[in-house]
Protein backbone atom coordinates (compact mmCIF):
# COMPACT_ATOMS: atom_id res chain seq x y z
CA UNK A 1 0.00 0.00 0.00
CA UNK A 2 2.54 2.41 0.67
CA UNK A 3 4.77 1.28 -2.31
CA UNK A 4 1.61 2.65 -3.87
CA UNK A 5 0.47 5.55 -2.91
CA UNK A 6 3.58 7.17 -1.88
CA UNK A 7 7.00 5.19 -2.90
CA UNK A 8 6.37 4.95 -6.26
CA UNK A 9 5.11 8.84 -6.96
CA UNK A 10 7.77 10.08 -4.93
CA UNK A 11 10.60 8.77 -6.84
CA UNK A 12 8.95 9.74 -10.21
CA UNK A 13 8.59 13.45 -8.57
CA UNK A 14 12.16 13.52 -7.42
CA UNK A 15 13.40 12.37 -10.82
CA UNK A 16 10.93 15.27 -11.91
CA UNK A 17 12.51 17.91 -9.51
CA UNK A 18 16.12 16.82 -10.76
CA UNK A 19 14.96 17.88 -14.29
CA UNK A 20 16.67 21.44 -14.80
CA UNK A 21 13.37 22.88 -17.09
CA UNK A 22 11.12 22.07 -13.87
CA UNK A 23 13.79 23.58 -11.81
CA UNK A 24 13.31 26.82 -14.01
CA UNK A 25 9.72 26.40 -13.46
CA UNK A 26 9.29 26.74 -9.99
CA UNK A 27 10.86 30.14 -10.01
CA UNK A 28 10.58 31.31 -6.46
CA UNK A 29 8.25 29.04 -5.12
CA UNK A 30 11.44 26.71 -4.21
CA UNK A 31 11.98 23.19 -3.92
CA UNK A 32 11.49 22.98 -0.16
CA UNK A 33 7.89 25.14 -0.87
CA UNK A 34 5.83 22.56 -2.94
CA UNK A 35 3.49 21.29 -0.38
CA UNK A 36 2.42 24.65 0.41
CA UNK A 37 -0.94 26.22 -1.49
CA UNK A 38 -0.64 29.62 -2.10
CA UNK A 39 -4.41 30.30 -1.08
CA UNK A 40 -6.84 28.12 0.88
CA UNK A 41 -9.92 27.90 1.23
CA UNK A 42 -12.92 26.58 2.40
CA UNK A 43 -14.95 25.66 -0.51
CA UNK A 44 -14.87 26.62 -4.18
CA UNK A 45 -17.87 29.28 -3.86
CA UNK A 46 -15.08 31.14 -1.96
CA UNK A 47 -13.39 31.88 -4.74
CA UNK A 48 -14.32 35.45 -5.97
CA UNK A 49 -13.80 37.76 -9.28
CA UNK A 50 -11.98 39.74 -6.95
CA UNK A 51 -10.05 37.70 -5.35
CA UNK A 52 -8.95 36.20 -8.51
CA UNK A 53 -8.52 39.66 -9.97
CA UNK A 54 -6.06 40.73 -7.12
CA UNK A 55 -3.85 37.98 -8.67
CA UNK A 56 -4.32 38.53 -12.49
CA UNK A 57 -6.18 35.21 -12.46
CA UNK A 58 -7.46 34.49 -15.74
CA UNK A 59 -8.28 30.91 -16.01
CA UNK A 60 -8.98 28.29 -13.39
CA UNK A 61 -7.78 24.43 -13.83
CA UNK A 62 -10.38 22.31 -11.69
CA UNK A 63 -10.24 19.00 -9.51
CA UNK A 64 -13.64 16.94 -9.48
CA UNK A 65 -13.65 14.79 -6.69
CA UNK A 66 -14.32 16.29 -3.05
CA UNK A 67 -13.56 19.94 -4.97
CA UNK A 68 -16.70 19.96 -7.40
CA UNK A 69 -18.60 17.11 -6.02
CA UNK A 70 -18.39 13.98 -3.64
CA UNK A 71 -16.08 11.52 -4.79
CA UNK A 72 -16.70 10.00 -7.35
CA UNK A 73 -20.34 11.69 -7.05
CA UNK A 74 -22.21 13.18 -9.56
CA UNK A 75 -24.34 15.72 -7.57
CA UNK A 76 -23.00 18.85 -7.96
CA UNK A 77 -21.79 20.84 -4.71
CA UNK A 78 -23.96 23.29 -3.53
CA UNK A 79 -23.95 26.76 -5.18
CA UNK A 80 -21.94 25.59 -7.99
CA UNK A 81 -23.70 26.19 -10.64
CA UNK A 82 -24.52 30.11 -9.82
CA UNK A 83 -20.82 29.97 -8.94
CA UNK A 84 -19.65 28.62 -12.52
CA UNK A 85 -22.36 31.43 -14.24
CA UNK A 86 -20.70 34.15 -11.95
CA UNK A 87 -16.98 32.78 -13.11
CA UNK A 88 -18.34 32.88 -16.82
CA UNK A 89 -19.80 36.41 -16.57
CA UNK A 90 -16.35 37.22 -15.66
CA UNK A 91 -14.37 36.31 -18.35
CA UNK A 92 -12.80 32.82 -16.20
CA UNK A 93 -11.88 30.50 -19.09
CA UNK A 94 -12.44 27.19 -17.00
CA UNK A 95 -11.38 23.48 -17.49
CA UNK A 96 -11.34 20.30 -15.20
CA UNK A 97 -8.00 18.67 -14.70
CA UNK A 98 -8.96 15.18 -13.16
CA UNK A 99 -7.11 12.01 -12.17
CA UNK A 100 -9.75 9.66 -12.63
CA UNK A 101 -10.59 7.56 -15.68
CA UNK A 102 -13.04 9.38 -18.54
CA UNK A 103 -16.06 7.56 -17.97
CA UNK A 104 -16.16 9.23 -14.18
CA UNK A 105 -15.24 12.41 -15.60
CA UNK A 106 -17.04 13.07 -19.42
CA UNK A 107 -20.09 12.99 -17.81
CA UNK A 108 -19.93 15.56 -14.86
CA UNK A 109 -18.56 17.48 -17.11
CA UNK A 110 -21.15 17.64 -20.36
CA UNK A 111 -23.24 18.45 -17.06
CA UNK A 112 -21.73 21.63 -16.66
CA UNK A 113 -20.71 22.26 -19.88
CA UNK A 114 -16.68 22.45 -19.42
CA UNK A 115 -13.98 21.18 -20.96
CA UNK A 116 -11.48 18.20 -19.45
CA UNK A 117 -8.58 16.53 -19.42
CA UNK A 118 -8.89 12.96 -17.41
CA UNK A 119 -6.31 10.61 -16.45
CA UNK A 120 -4.38 13.80 -15.49
CA UNK A 121 -1.39 11.96 -13.50
CA UNK A 122 -1.37 14.56 -10.90
CA UNK A 123 1.20 15.60 -9.59
CA UNK A 124 3.42 15.34 -12.61
CA UNK A 125 2.56 18.36 -14.33
CA UNK A 126 2.14 16.73 -18.13
CA UNK A 127 -1.10 16.95 -18.62
CA UNK A 128 -1.29 20.79 -17.23
CA UNK A 129 0.38 21.77 -20.05
CA UNK A 130 -2.80 20.12 -22.18
CA UNK A 131 -5.00 21.48 -19.29
CA UNK A 132 -3.14 25.00 -20.36
CA UNK A 133 -4.03 24.79 -24.21
CA UNK A 134 -7.54 24.17 -23.64
CA UNK A 135 -8.26 27.59 -21.77
CA UNK A 136 -5.22 29.03 -24.04
CA UNK A 137 -4.25 31.24 -20.85
CA UNK A 138 -0.31 31.68 -19.65
CA UNK A 139 0.81 30.08 -16.40
CA UNK A 140 1.31 33.24 -14.84
CA UNK A 141 -2.70 33.90 -15.24
CA UNK A 142 -3.65 30.28 -14.31
CA UNK A 143 -4.76 29.01 -10.96
CA UNK A 144 -5.68 24.61 -9.84
CA UNK A 145 -8.46 24.53 -7.24
CA UNK A 146 -8.46 21.14 -6.02
CA UNK A 147 -8.49 19.44 -2.02
CA UNK A 148 -5.04 17.53 -2.16
CA UNK A 149 -1.70 18.58 -1.48
CA UNK A 150 -0.20 16.10 -2.85
CA UNK A 151 -1.70 16.08 -6.40
CA UNK A 152 -3.30 19.69 -6.94
CA UNK A 153 -1.14 21.48 -4.85
CA UNK A 154 1.84 19.52 -5.67
CA UNK A 155 1.28 19.43 -9.13
CA UNK A 156 0.60 23.27 -9.92
CA UNK A 157 3.69 24.22 -8.19
CA UNK A 158 5.71 22.01 -10.05
CA UNK A 159 4.41 23.38 -13.21
CA UNK A 160 4.40 26.93 -11.94
CA UNK A 161 0.93 28.36 -11.64
CA UNK A 162 -1.17 29.48 -8.77
CA UNK A 163 -2.29 26.75 -6.39
CA UNK A 164 -5.19 27.02 -4.36
CA UNK A 165 -6.11 24.56 -1.61
CA UNK A 166 -9.53 23.48 -0.48
CA UNK A 167 -10.99 21.92 2.50
CA UNK A 168 -12.92 17.91 0.79
CA UNK A 169 -16.27 18.38 0.16
CA UNK A 170 -16.55 14.81 2.43
CA UNK A 171 -14.00 13.03 3.95
CA UNK A 172 -12.66 9.85 2.14
CA UNK A 173 -13.67 6.08 3.38
CA UNK A 174 -10.72 4.23 1.82
CA UNK A 175 -7.51 3.56 4.05
CA UNK A 176 -5.63 4.69 1.11
CA UNK A 177 -7.17 8.31 1.53
CA UNK A 178 -7.06 8.25 5.28
CA UNK A 179 -3.63 7.72 4.94
CA UNK A 180 -3.10 10.67 2.31
CA UNK A 181 -5.17 12.78 4.68
CA UNK A 182 -3.06 12.42 7.78
CA UNK A 183 0.42 13.32 5.83
CA UNK A 184 -1.38 16.20 4.71
CA UNK A 185 -2.29 17.10 8.59
CA UNK A 186 1.71 17.20 9.06
CA UNK A 187 1.80 19.32 6.22
CA UNK A 188 -0.70 21.96 7.70
CA UNK A 189 1.15 22.05 10.70
CA UNK A 190 4.92 22.12 9.30
CA UNK A 191 3.65 25.00 6.98
CA UNK A 192 1.15 26.83 9.71
CA UNK A 193 -1.33 26.66 6.48
CA UNK A 194 -4.08 28.66 7.72
CA UNK A 195 -7.62 29.68 5.71
CA UNK A 196 -6.97 32.88 3.64
CA UNK A 197 -8.54 36.06 4.18
CA UNK A 198 -10.80 37.11 1.42
CA UNK A 199 -12.42 40.48 1.16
Amino acid sequence: LFEKAVAKPLFSILCLINNSAVRHDLGATGVNMLLKPNIKLKRITDITPALLKSRSITGLILDVDNTLSTHHGQKLTEGLEAWLALMRDNGIALVILSNSKEKRVKPFAEKINLPYVSLGLKPLPFKFRRALRVIKTSKRNTAIVGDQIFTDTLGGNLFGVTTMLLDPIKPESSARFKFKRRLERAVFKLYKIKNTEVR
